[in-house]
């Protein structure tokens, strides 16, 4: 069986010096954001993912070689990888999560919000068959939200990213798998992986990490 760990934290653990971890490029990405949540998110997203990895491979966090180039403009925003393992990285609010697997992943967490413009976002995003199914109700800002972390894990695992059309992506493509996860109320997640049968998937605290 295909095993997937996903690992949670929140920006309100983020210590100053998780920064000195930080290679060249990611201590420019970190500089570069303005406000301090987005500079929170950023940071624990790189400490996660340089841990967990440090743990596996005995060696300091420092010293872990990551990739980001994007494919497109290969510019440093790409998706995260490492040798040896699959990982994705997402946040939303005041959550930070990571997946790390042997297959291909994507993992996509977002925060509710009632104020959404889901009808515009919908247009650009869900297939004419989900826009109907959309309820008119209080939930309806949150069944979008579901329908766009499924679309958004499935483009992480691939890799397509914003080059995919998510109207056209109406379950996971050929060979993926899909598992809502639970997290926080008020928010929603969901974990694509590359696998023939469905994965196993083990949630954990970053706090043992950090």
């Amino acid at each position: 069986m295909t095993e997937v760990e996903v690992w949670w934290g929140r920006i309100e653990q983020v210590r100053d010096e998780f920064a000195d971890d930080l290679d060249p490029v990611e201590r420019g990405r970190y500089a570069a954001y303005v406000r301090a949540d987005d500079k929170a998110r950023f940071l624990l997203g790189c400490t996660i993912v340089r841990r967990l990895l440090a743990n596996r491979l005995s060696l300091p966090a420092a010293s872990i070689r990551l990739d980001r180039t994007c494919p497109e403009c290969g510019k440093p925003h790409g998706k995260v990888r490492a040798d040896g393992a699959e990982l994705s990285v997402t946040h939303s609010g005041d959550l930070v999560g990571v997946a790390i697997g042997d297959r291909p992943v994507g993992l996509d967490v977002e925060k509710v919000d009632p104020g959404l413009d889901v009808d515009g976002l919908a247009r650009i995003s869900l297939s004419e068959a989900e826009l109907a199914a959309l309820p008119r109700n209080g939930e309806r800002a949150r069944e979008f939200t579901t329908y766009w972390t499924r679309k958004e894990a499935v483009v992480k695992a691939t890799g397509d990213g914003l080059r995919a059309d998510l109207r056209t992506i109406t379950g996971p493509p050929a060979g993926f798998q899909l598992v809502e996860l639970e997290v926080d109320a008020g928010y929603v997640a969901t974990l694509a992986v590359m696998s023939p049968e469905p994965p196993g998937v083990r949630t954990r605290s970053a706090q043992v990490l950090i």
